[in-house]
């Protein structure tokens, strides 16, 4: 399957989640992340139909700020074992490295694209069918 995530986007998301080598983060495990945030695009088309399937009219449109979020928050993940601590006359302050990650969680996270939801009534309403009746009383 071919990916639908640009070289741009890839080395976009790397600078607002301060990776700049593909040391931690390939470009694979990039695109993942980026392809799991799929939005809405500028037609207003959705990546999947109301019954979802794949809509053809979408044009690839990603929130890279929400996976940006997703890897700060891994990222503090990674270092929330550390602590402070003092030895031979200094002293060591680790935990502020899980705050600052944290701090750009945050930061990524308010700025996620806004969501819409379709919502799609079920069994639908048969027009002139008597025997649906809704929040109607009984009749008597």
């Amino acid at each position: 399957m071919t990916t639908l995530v640009t070289a741009a986007q890839i080395s976009q998301l790397r600078r607002m989640t301060a990776e700049p080598t593909t040391a931690t983060y390939s470009d694979a495990t990039l695109t993942t992340y980026i392809e799991a945030y799929p939005h809405i695009d500028q037609y207003g088309e959705t990546p999947l139909d109301v019954w979802g399937v794949a809509n053809a009219e979408w044009t690839p449109t990603y929130d890279l700020a929400a996976a940006a979020a997703n890897i700060w928050e891994e990222k503090a993940g990674a270092v929330a074992a550390k602590f402070d601590f003092s030895a031979n006359g200094g002293q060591y302050t680790q935990s502020q490295q899980y705050e600052q990650f944290m701090k750009q969680c945050r930061y990524y996270r308010s700025r996620r694209m806004p969501t819409t939801s379709t919502m799609v009534k079920s069994p639908e309403e048969m027009i002139g069918d008597e025997s649906y009746i809704g929040n109607l009383p009984e009749p008597d």
